[in-house]
């Protein structure tokens, strides 16, 4: 083994990956793409928004089940799970994850991409359930948004393979249980309320009551010092203040830890590295962004060089390319 090669948010590009996968040198073979001193480590968020969510999915499971690829659960994945989960007995929930017209919105398009597929839709969701919510490998650390060692350590007392079961994603959907505070900050990350009466349009056309903030800032002051995501604060909120209460909110990864990989914050232009440890492999793939990997190779002190990504191109959406696969 020379090492891992780390994969972003994909969210149904399933062409784009299978183009990354071969400039990184994998080749399928037997349906599988194989690498033959290399394993991929999939950040999660497989599902949802992209043209092609079962070619993605399938790729990556089929990797992850012949062990030529590790996953850790985006939060797509698990809304997925709590979205098709019934609510629990006596309570007034139909299902885990309402069915609001924004929740709606988010899974839309892979429950049309599944409509013919209900078998394998339904044995996609078994799948999902098994893929754990953070992973410690060979040294270094992966985990879709943020990497919060006191929840990570709770995680592993109770589940030490850091998998859900079912209590486990029921639990999840209720704010006041110590499953959600550990799902919602590894798959998540850290967020901060914007001032009533203030919000975000973002650029996916959603309208957001807070931002996602990082947790590599020793000592943040102001929310410009936190703020990671592609959509600017509204009006001069980047010199606001933080609060003591939000500050004792946010999460904090030291630059003497271990090399950490996360996805889940729409990164865009050219990949690179925050701090020396931390790499963002997120780089909006399905708004016609960047599909990235990181070529890890046992390095403590992480390297831009080491970024390999194709530009996701828009006819994405159209005529299938030469490398696709037809699992069918």
């Amino acid at each position: 083994m020379e090492g891992y090669d780390l994969i972003g948010d994909v969210h149904g590009c399933g062409a784009t990956l299978a183009s990354l996968l071969e400039k990184l040198g994998y080749h399928q073979r037997n349906g599988v793409y194989r690498h033959p001193r290399r394993k991929v480590i999939f950040l999660g968020d497989l599902i949802d928004r992209g043209p092609r969510i079962r070619l993605a999915v399938t790729i990556a499971r089929r990797m992850v089940e012949q062990g030529e690829a590790y996953i850790v659960m985006g939060n797509h994945e698990y809304n997925a799970l709590a979205y098709t989960h019934p609510g629990p007995a006596g309570s007034h929930k139909r299902w885990l994850r309402e069915h609001t017209p924004r929740h709606n919105r988010i899974i839309q398009d892979t429950l049309e991409q599944y409509r013919d597929y209900t078998n394998e839709w339904e044995d996609t969701l078994a799948w999902f359930k098994t893929i754990p919510l953070c992973l410690e490998i060979d040294g270094i650390r992966v985990v879709h948004a943020c990497w919060d060692e006191a929840l990570i350590e709770e995680l592993k007392q109770r589940r030490p393979d850091y998998c859900m079961d079912t209590q486990f994603l029921i639990e999840s959907t209720n704010s006041k249980t110590q499953a959600f505070r550990i799902l919602d900050r590894l798959t998540r990350g850290p967020h901060v309320s914007l001032p009533k009466g203030i919000a975000i349009h973002s650029g996916d056309g959603f309208t957001r009551q807070s931002f996602r903030a990082h947790f590599w800032a020793q000592a943040p002051q102001q929310w410009g010092d936190v703020v990671f995501q592609p959509d600017n604060l509204p009006g001069d909120l980047e010199t606001r203040a933080l609060t003591h209460e939000e500050r004792q909110k946010l999460s904090y990864y030291g630059p003497e830890q271990p090399p950490l990989f996360i996805g889940h914050y729409w990164c865009e232009g050219i990949p690179a590295l925050p701090t020396h440890n931390i790499a963002c492999l997120d780089y909006s793939a399905v708004k016609y962004g960047r599909l990235v990997a990181y070529r890890w190779s046992g390095e403590r002190v992480l390297n831009a060089d080491h970024f390999v990504w194709i530009k996701v191109p828009k006819e994405e959406r159209a005529l299938p390319k030469p490398w696709e696969i037809d699992f069918d």
